[in-house]
């Protein structure tokens, strides 16, 4: 099938729940994809930030193939070896004692939701507010839009769950204002995702943690866009060595396959007993056989390193660029997660980029935000940098 015939199939069938682009990818290689029609691109939007590891890597294919000649499904009633070997190495690198396997961002946002409730309903004395952030997004669930910090999000899905307060981001001291007798938690991304990669001031996160210790508050960290080595550490709280209590993962931690996490620390993680909360698929083995993989590959290829690197690359050609283009206000990001902030609207040149083989997204209005693959190579940055030039110019 070609692109034309893909979208008429796709627009006569499917929900018009998503602003497609004329766009059918059929193959995809490292940081490059093609078309249904045998066109080349660039993505420097790593399939909304997931492809961690590129497309098709050859680490994940081959754990995949190997688990899927072993079996595909473990009932969470029974055990499975992929996923408690997951469990572990995602508790040796970071904060957590225990981990809960999903299926998506909201499902771990969600769960992390459920985990400080259950957590303010006993040990908390009976508080289950939380406070977020404006300009914050946690997920589509009923729940994870109530957490958003976007009203644009809930419009016709009023009356939305209740618990939830907002705070400017950035803003400690907000955040303490907007704390009540009922509050558990404040939940935050250590950059704001989807609200256009805003990167909070110094000290943000480690001013929330000395907040909630103060105040006897859990910290939630949504790491679902900056964790699994996005911005150059395998979780962004590193940055600022920061313990967590709770941290939502998903989208690079299995690289294109679905899988999403929810990390804690004892005794929050105690909340949880039997029958509080579940998943059908969640830790599912083949899901967690790549995962492992993407794991062990990050560690073994130095990609937190090369992702350093490739990032300040990046970043220093969009500050160039702004520096001689007057569309170009400025650029700003960490790791391989940045944007370049336009003078006007992003999504026309975000189109512009895509006819001149580049795929990047808009965000935040006048945001585009650029989140190439980990394994991506110095040569395709410039390429990006070149193709990004000519476009605004």
């Amino acid at each position: 099938m070609n692109t034309q015939q893909i979208k008429e199939l796709s627009d006569k069938y499917l929900f018009p729940t998503y602003a497609r682009a004329p766009l059918a990818l059929v193959r995809g290689e490292g940081s490059r994809v093609w078309d249904a029609d045998g066109r080349e691109y660039l993505d420097f939007f790593s399939s909304t930030v997931v492809t961690s590891l590129g497309h098709c890597h050859p680490a994940l294919v081959a754990a995949l193939e190997r688990q899927s000649k072993a079996i595909f499904q473990v009932s969470n009633l029974h055990y499975c070896e992929p996923q408690a070997l997951l469990a572990q190495r995602l508790v040796e690198s970071s904060f957590a004692d225990r981990v809960f396997f999903c299926n998506s961002g909201a499902e771990a946002n969600e769960a992390a939701i459920k985990l400080a409730r259950k957590y303010g309903h006993g040990a908390g004395g009976g508080r289950y507010e939380i406070v977020t952030v404006l300009g914050s997004f946690h997920g589509r669930t009923l729940a994870t839009i109530a957490a958003t910090g976007q009203e644009k999000v809930r419009v016709g899905f009023e009356p939305t769950q209740g618990g939830f307060r907002y705070a400017p981001y950035g803003d400690v001291g907000a955040v303490e204002e907007a704390l009540t007798e009922r509050t558990i938690a404040v939940m935050v991304e250590p950059i704001l995702g989807e609200g256009g990669v805003v990167v909070p001031p110094p000290g943000y996160l480690s001013d929330l943690r000395e907040l909630c210790d103060r105040k006897e508050l859990l910290l939630i960290l949504d790491e679902v866009q900056t964790g699994i080595g996005r911005t150059g550490t395998l979780f962004a709280y590193q940055h600022e060595d920061v313990r967590p209590d709770i941290i939502s993962l998903a989208k690079g931690l299995g690289s294109g396959f679905p899988i999403g996490a929810m990390l804690a620390a004892e005794p929050v993680a105690a909340s949880f007993d039997p029958g509080s909360h579940g998943s059908t698929f969640g830790g599912n083995a083949l899901a967690c056989a790549v995962a492992n993989a993407v794991l062990a590959t990050i560690e073994s290829d130095d990609l937190l390193g090369h992702c350093r690197a490739m990032g300040q690359r990046l970043l220093g050609g969009l500050e160039a660029l702004a520096a001689r283009d007057s569309k170009v206000a400025s650029a700003r990001g960490r790791g391989l997660l940045v944007a370049a902030v336009l003078e006007e609207p992003s999504a026309p040149y975000v189109d512009a980029c895509r006819d001149h083989g580049l795929i990047t997204n808009s965000t935040g209005g006048n945001v585009m935000r650029l989140a190439p693959p980990l394994v991506v190579t110095a040569d395709e940055i410039d390429s990006a940098l070149e193709t990004l030039a000519e476009v605004l110019s």
